[in-house]
């Protein structure tokens, strides 16, 4: 099927989020679209799976225009969406999962599970998606789940099949694994649309790149003689620098030591398993691994959000293992946590008041309780120029700013404050590539001040580009330590994955 989108405009109250957008996707194809966050590639998605109507022009599939009432009407059109954040319910097995919504019956109320399981035998077996119809979802690794995604939409008859950021939660070799099943989906005539922001595989699985900057069509790009810098112009229109210049570190003394840590949760399962670990001053250390190995309940045992049952946390050679957050906080700790939304701001305060968020107890932004706000304006005014947090407000609410912006200040916050330790939780999650290489500079620039920094990233190229060390996390413990300069991307991708080292 081929997909063409024709005048797509799509608005929301003060909000242009798809201005006359035309594109096409052909059958038996990859279109990569990319752009920054807020440049309109989710509001256009939603346009095409149903989700919302445009307020002017059309969707066509093989030169018929098309109506979406509702995303029913997408999926009967032959559309597919296989969402980043899987759908899917880990409790259930695979076929389970698979038919919800669409069973087959053999007769009133009797669903027919002999018919279902085969039928995601004959799917799986025919597009070489390797999967169990019995196994349970919560026991799978990511890369299987996608797979059980992809065989749900196939199921539905989807030929257009929409993938929004497929690789965000899979290791180099899953990756590999997705794009050898991307190659069987166009083999066999599929229409694919791949969004993404990593670049260099939006170069290399794409036959057609479109871009999107400001809701608006910014160009169309060939793949076969684009480069990753020219596309992220593009996106952002300007030059950007994607390597991130840094020294060789020249390590001092160990800030942050911890020994024999253990974490449990409520049912006494290990979280975190003798977790033995060391950042020095100078030092830039990552932490690699797929989402639930344990890096964010390592994060919470340093900065003490949660009790760990047994160990040490060491700061400077004294034991915090039993200090509060703030105590920590006030012992030398920044903390830019994982969760920008929920953990890093509060929506509806001020910028100016979310920049003072965990200090503004204290000197010089207040006394005895009574806040200076000249104080906290006249920093918030500074560290918003420094930072190049967009537009420089500092009276509009955390909610108002993009994803990026609200990054940048959160940033701002734990980077002013002059402290030994910084602990920087997957620092540039979903924002966009400008961002990225600002808050690269600054996490290097921190380095270069002497302090030691511990890097968690889901991202296997932002581990690469700034850690001078590397540690893979491999369900609740560290199963290798590396420098960066003498591994590869395959080497840690296998440790990932669980290979002992």
């Amino acid at each position: 099927m081929e997909l063409e989108l024709r005048g797509i405009t799509k608005r929301f109250p003060g909000v242009l989020a798809n201005d006359d957008v035309s594109l096409t996707a052909r059958s038996g194809k990859v279109l990569a679209l990319i752009g920054e966050n807020g440049a309109g590639k989710s509001t256009l998605m939603n346009v095409l799976s149903g989700l919302y109507q445009p307020d002017a022009g059309e969707i066509l599939i093989d030169g018929v225009v098309q109506k979406f009432g509702d995303p029913g009407d997408a999926i009967k059109a032959g559309i597919g969406m296989v969402h980043q954040h899987f759908m899917l319910v880990p409790v259930f097995s695979v076929w389970e999962n698979v038919v919800l919504g669409v069973e087959p019956v053999k007769g009133p109320g009797i669903m027919n599970r002999k018919e279902a399981r085969n039928e995601v035998r004959d799917i799986s077996g025919k597009y070489g998606l390797a999967v169990d119809p019995d196994a349970m979802v919560e026991d799978l690794p990511v890369g299987i789940q996608q797979r059980v995604e992809i065989i749900k939409v196939l199921l539905r008859g989807a030929k257009i099949l929409v993938f929004d950021e497929p690789t965000a939660v899979l290791t180099p070799q899953e990756v590999i694994e997705f794009f050898g099943i991307v190659a069987e989906l166009k083999g066999r005539g599929a229409t694919i649309i791949f969004i993404t922001h990593k670049l260099k595989e939006a170069l290399a699985i794409a036959d057609d790149i479109t871009v999107l900057r400001g809701g608006k069509v910014a160009g169309h790009a060939d793949p076969k003689t684009a480069t990753p810098e020219l596309l992220a112009s593009m996106m952002v229109g300007r030059d950007i620098d994607l390597t991130v210049d840094k020294a060789e570190s020249t390590p001092g003394d160990t800030v942050l030591q911890l020994s024999g840590v253990r974490m449990v949760d409520d049912y006494g399962r290990a979280l975190l398993d003798h977790i033995d670990l060391s950042v020095r001053a100078g030092e830039i250390v990552g932490v690699a691994g797929i989402q639930g190995n344990g890096q964010t309940e390592l994060v919470e045992a340093i900065t003490g959000l949660l009790p760990i049952e047994a160990g040490t946390v060491e700061m400077l050679g004294n034991d915090i293992s039993r200090y509060s957050p703030r105590q920590r906080h006030a012992a030398g700790i920044a903390h830019v946590p994982e969760d920008r939304n929920h953990m890093g701001m509060v929506g509806s305060f001020t910028v100016a008041e979310n920049l003072v968020l965990d200090s503004y107890y204290a000197a010089p932004f207040s006394n005895h309780g009574l806040l200076h706000r000249d104080v906290i304006r006249d920093s918030a005014e500074q560290l918003v120029e420094a930072y190049d947090v967009r537009p420089p407000l500092i009276d509009n609410t955390g909610n108002a700013l993009s994803g990026g912006n609200a990054q940048k200040m959160i940033v701002a916050r734990e980077f002013s404050r002059d402290v030994p330790l910084v602990i920087c939780a997957q620092p540039t999650r979903g924002i966009d590539v400008g961002s990225i290489e600002y808050i690269h500079e600054q996490i290097v620039r921190k380095r270069d001040e002497g302090k030691a920094i511990l890097i968690v990233s889901t991202e296997l190229d932002e581990i690469f580009a700034l850690s001078d060390r590397i540690l893979v996390m491999y369900d609740g413990r560290i199963v290798a330590e590396r420098k960066a300069s003498e591994t590869t991307s395959t080497e840690i991708g296998l440790f990932m994955a669980g290979k002992a080292a």
